[in-house]
């Protein structure tokens, strides 16, 4: 995903801070990828670094542009986002959103905090920093999630065992692992898919 130069000058990375619209005290990620990533590569990192599984249909909008996967049936004048690189689109202080599953409606905002030389000893894409718990897939949106969130709090709740159940046992939504962001970053590296 990094340029290289031959003058010897290093590749440039965003650092793009994701907070996931709808709680307080929020869920956020800070990334870095390489400038001359795509859209597309992007959205694999925010996969990763949110804890999605990617098994919904998702946009970016950043300024007047939109562009996620086309489709025959979506919207007319959806940009392709494997041909869009984010270098034209991504400078210090460019904000944005990344809209993943429409029916439940999660509303990432992008805030592109620096763009600085790429670190050698670095692999990028990485995610450097972060908080609380990705929300699980299907849960029915914010409202769905803090009722969910409550009737795990709750043994006495009538949709504890049901909730704890459908989540796989126990589930932190304080939890934020940074190291296994990463090496699912890593792994996705490691197979060519970013």
């Amino acid at each position: 995903m990094g340029k290289r130069s031959t003058r010897g000058e290093s590749p440039e990375v965003l650092q793009v801070k994701v907070v996931l619209r709808g709680f307080d005290p929020p869920v956020w990620r800070r990334v870095a990828l390489s400038v001359n990533a795509s859209f597309a590569q992007l959205h694999e990192v925010l996969q990763e670094a949110m804890g999605w599984q990617d098994c919904h249909l998702h946009e970016f909008r950043v300024g007047a542009v939109i562009c996620g996967l086309p489709d025959p049936d979506g919207p007319p004048g959806l940009l392709d986002e494997r041909q869009q690189g984010l270098s034209p689109h991504f400078a210090q202080g460019t904000s944005g959103l990344y809209l993943y599953d429409f029916g439940d409606g999660w509303e990432h905002e992008l805030l592109v905090e620096r763009v600085e030389p790429a670190d050698p000893a670095v692999a990028y894409p990485i995610c450097t920093a972060g908080a609380r718990a990705c929300p699980p897939e299907d849960c029915g949106g914010a409202v769905g999630y803090q009722e969910l969130l409550e009737a795990l709090a709750d043994p006495r709740h009538q949709a504890h065992e049901t909730m704890k159940t459908w989540v796989g046992g126990d589930f932190d939504p304080e939890g934020f692992d940074r190291n296994m962001v990463n090496r699912r970053l890593q792994r996705r590296r490691l197979s060519g898919s970013s």
